[in-house]
């Protein structure tokens, strides 16, 4: 997970200073020491780190929090506050052209991620609504061209490619036109990498800006170089210019140290990152929100928006109606487990919930979690059509068939009726005017 190391630090550090009544200097000189400590092997930047500890401790002796009656708490917040504005204070939005074509130019080295990231930013155009291309511009690189014609297979997305021409900036150009003539809004241009900058490279990338003017250009980065990726962002910002970054590779990268440094470094804003491998794994970057999770107080809006997205409209109507009905079947419990999929798995729910340490999160067993949900998912596909539809005619002889189909035994599935039962008969507690629609996250977490 991303920051593990340092949130378990940080989270430390401030257990022992929340609890105490009184805070004198020598406590906060000792916490900030420690959080240094904890940034510095997060692998943030030097420079990051000591104006970063500069502020928060000037903060902190402030007479505010001192004669405050939760000076830990004050101090706390006033990390948090940091945190966030280390990382650029909001959300930085991507930004679209008044003239409602936009072109958003993808650059960064060999092995970012950086064609699959153009596959993830359309598939996520898609979801608010707009209508993206992808262009193939890496001409170099073997199969590049391969590779983005199965990505935008993959998120139903076309792709403009030109085989027969060896020039990126010529591509580049029809690309434009083709898409404009299909009437389409977007248009994502995959740009050639290198092992390192160069010159070469930076001047054919210079020449593709020139002719089409990207609104914007987006640099993909791994997080997993730690702050070699804050090097490689100043690179290309001083000779390209750059409107944002995308930090790929997150959920590998417990560390965090780049996307700390980033913003404070380059002056560039982090506007996604990578958190998978799926096409759905890439999150717009809250600094607010991020810095929350860092320090153990969750991530409850990013959650919210995930159990929103997992339902559309019509699920949540036809839902309602089976309720109402008191038609709420087996298959309809199976499908609520499945939501769990959606929301990212139990590992990336627990990263979210409030109130939970690194300690906390790392003695869940989640391993445990995703076979009782296998588990479920076996014994209910072992029944039959008319069992599912109607469980109420799961007598003895028939739950010890449905045990030995699906390798379980019967306390296993009387144990999953029981839950069948109890989740049923909370849905019906739910069961007025407008409940499902306005709870979006019990619906998303319910299974």
């Amino acid at each position: 997970m991303a920051f593990e190391g340092l949130a378990e630090k940080l989270q430390e550090t401030f257990r022992g200073l929340t609890g105490q009544g009184v805070l004198t200097e020598k406590d906060i000189d000792r916490a900030m020491r420690d959080v240094k400590l904890a940034l510095l092997e997060a692998d943030v930047s030097f420079k990051v780190v000591k104006e970063f500890v500069k502020d928060v401790k000037e903060k902190a002796m402030g007479e505010e929090v001192m004669k405050s009656l939760t000076p830990g708490q004050q101090v706390v917040k006033i990390v948090r506050d940091e945190l966030v504005e280390v990382m650029g204070g909001a959300n930085s939005k991507l930004t679209y052209s008044p003239s409602g074509f936009t072109i958003y130019m993808m650059v960064g080295l060999q092995g970012t991620g950086k064609t699959t990231t153009c596959g993830k930013l359309a598939n996520y155009l898609k979801q608010v609504g707009k209508k993206p291309m992808l262009a193939a511009c890496d001409v170099y690189r073997p199969a590049a061209i391969d590779q983005l014609e199965i990505v935008g297979k993959a998120v139903h997305t076309p792709v403009f490619t030109m085989r027969e021409s060896n020039d990126p900036v010529e591509i580049a150009q029809a690309a434009v036109k083709e898409a404009q003539r299909k009437g389409l809004n977007i248009l994502i241009i995959d740009t050639a990498g290198r092992l390192q900058i160069d010159e070469t490279m930076m001047d054919e990338l210079k020449n593709i800006k020139r002719a089409v003017r990207p609104h914007e250009i987006l640099l993909v980065v791994d997080a997993l170089t730690g702050q070699d990726a804050v090097n490689i962002a100043t690179g290309f910002n001083d000779a390209l210019g750059v409107d944002g970054i995308i930090m790929t590779k997150m959920d590998g990268d417990s560390r965090g140290g780049a996307a700390l440094s980033a913003k404070k470094v380059t002056g560039k804003p982090i506007k996604f990152m990578g958190t998978g491998e799926k096409y759905d794994a890439l999150e717009p970057f809250h600094p607010e929100r991020i810095a929350s999770r860092i320090l153990g107080m969750g991530d409850i809006l990013t959650l919210i928006e995930r159990a929103e997205n997992a339902y559309t409209e019509e699920e949540a109507l036809a839902l309602e109606e089976k309720l109402r009905k008191n038609q709420f079947d087996l298959n309809d419990f199976l499908d609520q487990m499945g939501q769990i999929n959606k929301l990212g798995g139990f590992a990336k729910i627990i990263d979210m919930l409030p109130g939970l340490s690194e300690k906390d999160k790392q003695s869940i067993d989640i391993d445990k979690g995703k076979q009782e949900l296998d588990k479920m998912r076996a014994i209910i596909q072992s029944m039959t059509k008319e069992e599912r539809k109607n469980p109420s005619i799961l007598n003895a002889s028939r739950r010890k068939r449905i045990a030995a189909g699906s390798g379980s035994t019967v306390q296993n599935v009387n144990a999953l009726m029981k839950r069948y039962d109890d989740m049923k008969q909370m849905m019906k507690k739910l069961n007025n005017p407008n409940a499902l629609k306005k709870n979006k996250l019990f619906r998303g977490l319910m299974g």
